[in-house]
């Protein structure tokens, strides 16, 4: 996979800043917020396909919120070494903006590369009512996670093929 490779501290302090983001947001608004990533194992987390199917995500995010009347109070998008990320904050209840982005992320193979967190007024992340698969085995994705059933090699092969055929 092409890209700019990022380390282990350029990943928290991006984690950090997600959370300082996110609060923010609940804070001003006291209202759910979205935030968009793209699940991209291994060292590489952006390049230009990862960040055209990022773009397909926010469109879909984007158009369904419009779909579901649902109101956008804020919009932030930071594009980094460490990635791609949306925030959104909707006036909405979380449980509903759920339900609309796990429908997202299971409506195509492109994507199971979302990664659409929401979190509520308690700053609280919301689960999916049912396990993601894994992009290789169809197991629960955590648990390969977890175990390292997979190289990052294998992933990245299999997420360029996703890319390859969904970011046109």
């Amino acid at each position: 996979m092409q890209g700019i490779e990022v380390g282990i501290d350029e990943i928290l302090d991006c984690r950090e800043k997600r959370v300082a983001i996110q609060n923010e947001m609940i804070k001003k608004y006291n209202k759910p917020v979205i935030s968009f990533t793209m699940n991209i194992p291994g060292p590489i987390k952006t390049n230009n396909e990862i960040k055209k199917a990022f773009d397909i995500g926010k469109k879909l995010i984007l158009e369904k919120l419009k779909e579901n009347n649902i109101e956008i109070l804020e919009i932030q998008e930071l594009n980094e070494n460490t990635g791609n990320e949306l925030f959104i904050s909707v006036n909405s209840l979380a449980e509903k903006i759920k339900n609309i982005t796990v429908a997202i992320e299971e409506s195509s193979e492109l994507g199971r590369l979302f990664d659409i967190d929401v979190i509520d007024v308690n700053f609280e992340k919301l689960s999916r009512k049912s396990f993601r698969k894994c992009l290789i085995c169809e197991e629960q994705a955590q648990e390969c996670g977890r175990s390292r059933k997979h190289s990052v090699k294998e992933l990245q092969d299999k997420i360029e093929k996703i890319l390859s055929k969904g970011a046109k």
